[in-house]
């Protein structure tokens, strides 16, 4: 048998897997739409046809007509209402028709009517005599994304909605109104291929950061001449990690993180904050521990304006909130002084994720009068030799030492030579936001004790106040416990 071998071929294309409905896109910019009925549901629909440019024909009898629909008539010049029932001649010349009706029989007459005009339509909660259907909708436009599940589970399809609203910043809508208007310009002068699809990218790449400024467009206008304005700078957004729970990051945190070019970490940062950031973007610890070896801040300093200078979007991601005991302000001053715009995205500090650990109000109004957040290592190593301790005393406040894990002998000493009562109530807690998490009631003459029976290379926080009596934090006994587990080894 002769064996006839085959030529190399080209694989085919996969071709485009079932879809259960074909999701479309209608230009409604002053065509004539008609609505049929005034119920709460049809006016709902009856706006969005309006914000979409339409010319919004809504017809009802005067006592069905709903306080709403006659509240959006007067709100917009192109929604008209006819105080009667739509009949055939209604439909004239719709673009689409959309009803609320009783029965299966009017539901019926009214899609014979459209289908007769032309007129595509949809009738509310009767998909059987539908021609299309409302989604969910993202509205950034002239960016809008439409979600269906082909009328299966409507509440995951908002579910869905939600999910794509946090990974879309507001600002969107802007980059694209900028897009628009350059489009022209971008035909005519950028060739046709790799050139133009490299401009947009450009603008791609920035679409998911901060609002075009001022210069935006001027910088456009020379990307697409292959040129860039000599004083084109990068970004830099200092974010707050919070305290490593990545659900407690806002949805602006999510968005900075996302649209980073480089993202420059703490050591105390969780990974699963990282997980949230675009892969391509380029991670560099920068981390400062103490008692480890650590960048220096001017090495941190240099970095992060090198990186602006060359255009990056940078993120500068700090444990916490980066505007307490986070170095923010040095960072901020550098910024400053070498030119480069900045914003700062507020996170949960570790003092109020504590609080919330324990279920404990750290200003109720039993027990304290303030709160103080006070550093438990100085920049030159140590409790800082100008705390006002006698004010930190207080016993109608309620204070929160940071990084004090190797100064908790201390803070009680001074505190208790001043008076404090031996027996005030306080909190040891390490790797605050973690599953690792581990906190300790104890009180002010058993910090030392507390400390001594944990990790003192975990970021530690104390809290000292009555507000951490156990009659306030009912969730807790004495002693050491996993946030989790409540096991518990007392410490007195």
């Amino acid at each position: 048998m002769k064996i006839v071998s085959r030529p190399p071929s080209e694989a085919k294309p996969s071709r485009i897997a079932t879809l259960s409905i074909l999701p479309v896109f209608f230009d409604l910019t002053g065509k004539r739409v008609v609505v049929a009925g005034g119920s709460e549901a049809t006016v709902w629909k009856a706006e969005l046809l309006a914000a979409a440019g339409a010319e919004v024909h809504l017809y009802a009898p005067e006592n069905e007509m709903s306080a709403e629909a006659r509240q959006l008539a007067d709100d917009r010049s192109n929604v008209v209402m006819h105080l009667h029932v739509w009949d055939a001649s209604s439909l004239s010349g719709a673009a689409i028709a959309v009803a609320t009706v009783q029965d299966d029989a009017e539901a019926a007459a009214f899609e014979a009517a459209a289908r007769a005009a032309g007129a595509p339509c949809n009738i509310v909660d009767r998909p059987a005599f539908c021609h299309f259907q409302f989604g969910s909708i993202v509205n950034r436009s002239p960016v809008v994304v439409g979600i269906s599940t082909s009328g299966a589970a409507p509440i995951l399809g908002q579910a869905v909605r939600r999910r794509i609203e946090t990974l879309l910043p507001p600002a969107l809508a802007q980059w694209g109104a900028l897009a628009k208007r350059l489009r022209a310009r971008v035909a005519e002068r950028v060739p046709t291929g790799a050139g133009r699809r490299a401009f947009w990218n450009h603008l791609v790449d920035r679409a998911f950061g901060t609002a075009p400024d001022d210069s935006a467009e001027a910088e456009l206008t020379h990307a697409m001449d292959g040129t860039a304005p000599a004083a084109a700078h990068g970004h830099v957004t200092f974010v707050g990690a919070g305290p490593g729970d990545a659900e407690l990051l806002t949805l602006k945190a999510v968005r900075a993180l996302q649209s980073a070019d480089v993202i420059l970490f703490d050591d105390l940062v969780s990974d699963d904050v990282l997980e949230l950031a675009r892969r391509e973007a380029k991670r560099i610890l920068v981390g400062k521990r103490a008692g480890r070896p650590s960048c220096k801040q001017d090495e941190i300093n240099a970095t992060m304006i090198a990186l602006a200078k060359a255009g990056r979007r940078v993120v500068r991601l700090k444990s916490g909130d980066p505007m307490i005991f986070g170095r923010a302000g040095e960072e901020i001053t550098e910024l400053e002084e070498a030119g480069i715009g900045y914003d700062v995205v507020p996170g949960i500090t570790a003092g109020v994720a504590l609080a919330a650990t324990l279920g404990t109000s750290l200003t109720h109004r039993d027990h304290a009068k303030s709160v103080r957040f006070v550093t438990g290592h100085s920049k030159a190593g140590g409790l800082p030799q100008d705390i006002d301790w006698r004010a930190v005393a207080d016993p109608s406040a309620t204070t929160l030492f940071y990084m004090s894990g190797r100064t908790a002998g201390q803070i009680s000493e001074n505190l208790l030579a001043l008076g404090m009562a031996p027996d005030t109530p306080a909190v040891v807690a390490a790797d605050i936001g973690r599953p690792s998490a581990m906190n300790c009631l104890t009180v002010l003459a058993g910090l030392p004790a507390a400390i001594a029976a944990t990790d003192t290379g975990k970021p530690v926080m104390i809290g000292i106040g009555s507000v951490f009596a156990p009659s306030s934090t009912r969730r807790f006994a004495r002693g050491w416990q996993r946030t989790g587990s409540m096991t518990s080894t007392a410490v007195r």
